[in-house]
């Protein structure tokens, strides 16, 4: 059988840039050769473009990011790159990566992906119509504030608002983002101004959310009509909350602990409640669902992550790996999906 040209695509123009190409050089080596090509197509930082031949290159040269260079994707010889591919599997993260507007284009160019499709990724992106559909599914989730930038202008009453509706302690978050870039922790008032310019910095809509006393757990799901479930890790994170570099930093003490430290009742709830969160947001391939338990028993949602990363510590390959399903046959799966939904598509 002829191996089948995968567009691997990686970088983009969010803080996650390097967590992308890092994932990206994994899910290459892990590839079965016998079934797959698998083609890097490169992204800077500022949006443009670079041909399999020039991204290959850098990550030859052990290059951790994509530097500045190549071309606006409709002059960039990308674009041909990517049609001589049969499938893509995007795996860039944050803004025009990971919000449906990437997922857009590949559809528009009738290239299976790998993945949420573009309603998924743009709810999965914006904290806010997640947790608002959450909530709208009767699935249990964390007091929460929504805020935009000019309802900030009056700053008196923003804080009154987040103290009445949400209280202390709670986390000031970016609606949209990820890894918890530009996310605080609030304690008192005194917090709210350095948390909300924090957030404001890098969305106009903020959620101020309660924090939760808990264990922080995850699970991986995998399927299109009918996903399933892995078993459910844990986060045991080295710092006061799951931050980014608690998650990517090399001197990060977090540890993982697989299966979570969880009543096998409860670690059954999280599982169930996951595979509601990815169908009501019409999840399709895969994705990691977020949650945190409460006195080992009360399981409260947190949040979808639609591209999770696929780096030697992410938790997304490491729970399937201890469901029984290894790296490279799960990423020939998340693969076969992406033709079983574009075919499934391609007949209505």
């Amino acid at each position: 059988m002829a191996r089948r040209r995968v567009a691997v695509i990686l970088g983009g123009r969010s803080s996650e840039h390097e967590v992308s190409v890092t994932s990206a050089r994994n899910i290459m080596a892990a590839l079965d050769p016998e079934r797959w090509e698998a083609l890097p197509i490169g992204i800077t930082k500022q949006g443009a473009w670079l041909s399999i031949a020039q991204t290959a290159e850098l990550l030859a040269a052990g290059k951790r990011a994509i530097p500045d260079g190549g071309s606006p994707l409709l002059t960039s010889p990308a674009l041909a790159d990517l049609a001589s591919c049969v499938v893509a599997f995007p795996i860039v993260h944050g803004t025009f990566g990971e919000d449906g507007t990437l997922q857009g284009f590949l559809e528009m160019a009738d290239i299976p992906y790998a993945g949420a499709g573009v309603t998924a990724s743009a709810i999965g992106m914006d904290k806010a119509l997640m947790k608002a559909l959450f909530v709208e599914a009767g699935i249990p989730v964390a007091k929460y504030g929504v805020i935009r930038s000019w309802e900030y202008a009056d700053a008196q009453n923003v804080v009154l608002y987040a103290e009445r509706e949400v209280g202390y302690p709670c986390f000031v978050k970016p609606s949209n983002g990820g890894s918890s870039v530009g996310v605080s922790k609030a304690r008192s008032r005194e917090d709210l101004p350095a948390a909300f310019a924090a957030a404001f910095a890098h969305d106009d809509k903020i959620l101020v959310e309660r924090a939760i006393g808990g264990r922080e757990v995850e699970v991986s799901v995998l399927g299109n009509e009918r996903p399933e479930a892995s078993i459910v890790g844990e986060i045991a994170p080295d710092r006061d909350f799951y931050d980014y570099d608690s998650k990517y930093d090399a001197s990060s003490t977090t540890t993982l602990h697989i299966p979570a430290r969880i009543p096998a009742q409860t670690a059954e709830r999280v599982r169930e409640l996951a595979v509601r969160m990815y169908q009501a947001m019409g999840c399709e391939g895969y994705a990691r669902v977020d949650f945190f338990v409460v006195s080992d028993r009360e399981v409260i949602a947190n949040e979808v992550n639609t591209i999770p990363g696929f780096t030697s510590i992410s938790m997304y390959p490491k729970l399937w790996e201890a469901s029984g399903l290894a790296y490279a046959p799960l990423l020939s799966r998340i693969l076969d999906l992406a033709f079983e939904r574009h075919e499934r598509r391609s007949k209505q």
